[in-house]
C-alpha cells in the first residue's frame, strides 16, 4: 500500500512547553495532546520507580506479551484445515465477467453495493464518484468532488444517500435524488473531519451514523445530522487503511487494519479495543468479516490472507502459495462463507477455499491492480474494481 500511502507532519507550538517544533499527536485519556519529542520523552519518564529506566520497562513488556502469546498457544489444539478433511471438495468454478463498466478517467480506488442489489458506487482518482446501475450499465450519477484520490466510498442502508472522502481528510455525504440532471454536489454535506486522508467510511446499520478510518491513525463514528463526532478510536500506531463493521443487525462491534500490520476489533459503544491480532509482516490493506461475524478475513502486503476466529482469539488459516509474491490489497466471503475472494497487485483475483485452504481458482480480466472486490448482497454476483480505471461484475 505504499505507493497509496501520504504522510503530513503536523509543525506548531507544543502543548507543554509552547516552543514551536514538530510534534507528536498523542491521546490521553482519549483527549488529543500535541507534545514536542522532548516532552514526550520527559513526560515518559515521570513516575518511574527507583532503578527502573524507558529500556527496561520496554523489554519488560515484550517478555509479557511473548508469555501471553505462549499460553495462548498453549490453546490451539488444531487447524481449520485439518478440521475440514472430511469436507467436500469444491467442484469447478465458472466464474466469468459478464459486465465491465467505463467511465472513470483514472484508477478506481473503492466500491460499494447498495442494498437493492442492483445499484453501486464507485470512486476514483479522478476526483468523481458515479452511482451505476449494474443490470443495463447506465451512469445514475456522476458527482465531481474537489479533490482527486478518493479513496472510500459508500451506500447508505436506504440506498437514498452515500459517502466518500479522500485526501481531503473529510468524509462527505450525498444524499441522492431521483431527477439525473439535479446538480448534487451541491447538496453535498461534509460530515467526518480527520487530520489526515479518509481511508475508509461505512454506514453503521442506518443512514445516521457513519463509520471512518483515517491515515492519522484512528477510527471515528460521526453523527450525520450534525457532524459531531459520537465516539473516536485510538489503539493503531500508524495509518489505518481498511474497516469493517459486524454483520448483525445489533452489531456494535467493527474490525480495522492498518499500517502497524494489527488487525483491532472494536466495541462502538465504549470505544475500547476488544481484540488485537498481530501475525502479518506488512501493511493490512482490507479486512473483512465472516457472513456469520463470527471470524474475518485480513489482506496483506506480505502476500497472504489470514482467516481469523474471534471465539478462540486467534488465527486459523493463511491463504497463500509460493507463485503468489504480490501484495494482496482486497478480500470478501460468498454468501455462504465457503469461499474468499482476494483482489492481488498482480492484477488477479485469487479465489480461495476457506475451509480447505487450497485455492479454488483464478480470475483474469483486469490490466492493472485491482483495488477493491465486493459480492453483492444476494451473493449473485461479484463486483472488481481496478487502477486499469474499470469495475468488472463476475457471475
Amino acid at each position: 500500500m505504499c505507493d497509496q500511502t501520504f504522510v503530513a507532519a503536523t509543525f506548531g507550538p507544543c502543548d507543554s512547553c509552547s516552543k514551536p517544533s514538530p510534534l507528536m499527536n498523542i491521546y490521553i485519556k482519549n483527549e488529543a495532546t500535541n507534545y514536542c519529542s522532548l516532552c514526550v520523552e520527559m513526560m515518559a519518564c515521570q513516575g518511574l520507580q527507583k532503578g527502573e529506566t524507558l529500556e527496561s520497562l520496554k523489554r519488560e513488556s515484550e517478555t509479557l506479551k511473548k508469555k501471553l502469546e505462549e499460553e495462548r498457544n498453549k490453546l490451539n489444539d488444531v487447524e481449520l484445515h485439518q478440521v475440514a478433511e472430511k469436507v467436500e471438495v469444491l467442484s469447478a468454478l465458472s466464474i466469468k465477467t459478464r459486465r465491465v463498466l467505463k467511465g472513470h478517467g483514472n484508477k478506481v480506488l473503492c466500491m460499494d453495493w447498495c442494498k437493492d442489489k442492483r445499484r453501486m458506487v464507485s470512486s476514483s482518482q479522478d476526483g468523481k464518484v458515479i452511482v451505476w446501475d449494474a443490470f443495463t450499465l447506465n451512469k445514475e450519477h456522476g458527482v465531481p468532488l474537489p479533490c482527486t484520490w478518493v479513496l472510500a466510498c459508500a451506500y447508505a442502508p436506504s440506498g437514498c444517500a452515500i459517502a466518500c472522502g479522500g485526501l481531503d481528510n473529510k468524509c462527505s455525504v450525498i444524499p441522492l435524488s431521483l431527477d439525473k440532471n439535479e446538480n448534487l454536489a451541491a447538496k453535498k454535506k461534509s460530515v467526518a473531519m480527520h487530520t489526515n486522508y479518509v481511508s475508509g467510511c461505512s454506514f453503521t446499520n442506518s443512514d445516521m451514523q457513519l463509520l471512518t478510518s483515517s491515515g492519522d491513525g484512528t477510527c471515528a463514528l460521526w453523527d450525520v445530522e450534525s457532524g459531531q463526532l459520537l465516539q473516536s478510536f485510538h489503539g493503531h500506531t500508524a495509518d489505518v487503511l481498511s474497516l469493517d463493521l459486524a454483520p448483525s443487525e445489533t452489531g456494535n462491534t467493527f474490525v480495522s487494519g492498518g499500517c502497524d500490520m494489527k488487525a483491532n476489533v472494536w466495541d462502538m459503544r465504549s470505544g475500547q479495543n476488544i481484540q488485537s491480532f498481530e501475525s502479518h509482516e506488512s501493511d493490512i490493506n482490507c479486512v473483512k468479516y465472516y457472513p456469520s461475524g463470527d471470524a474475518f478475513a485480513s489482506a496483506s502486503d506480505d502476500a497472504t490472507c489470514r482467516f481469523y476466529d474471534l471465539r478462540a482469539d486467534r488465527e486459523v488459516a493463511v491463504y497463500q502459495k509460493d507463485s503468489i509474491i504480490f501484495g494482496a490489497s482486497t478480500c470478501d466471503f460468498s454468501l455462504s462463507g465457503r469461499l474468499l475472494f482476494a483482489g492481488y497487485n498482480d492484477y488477479a483475483i485469487n479465489v480461495w477455499d476457506v475451509l480447505k485452504g487450497t485455492r479454488a481458482t483464478i480470475l483474469f480480466g483486469h490490466e492493472n491492480r485491482v483495488s477493491r472486490v465486493r459480492v453483492s448482497p444476494d451473493g449473485t454476483a461479484l463486483c472488481s474494481a481496478s487502477w486499469d480505471s474499470t469495475l468488472r461484475v463476475w457471475a
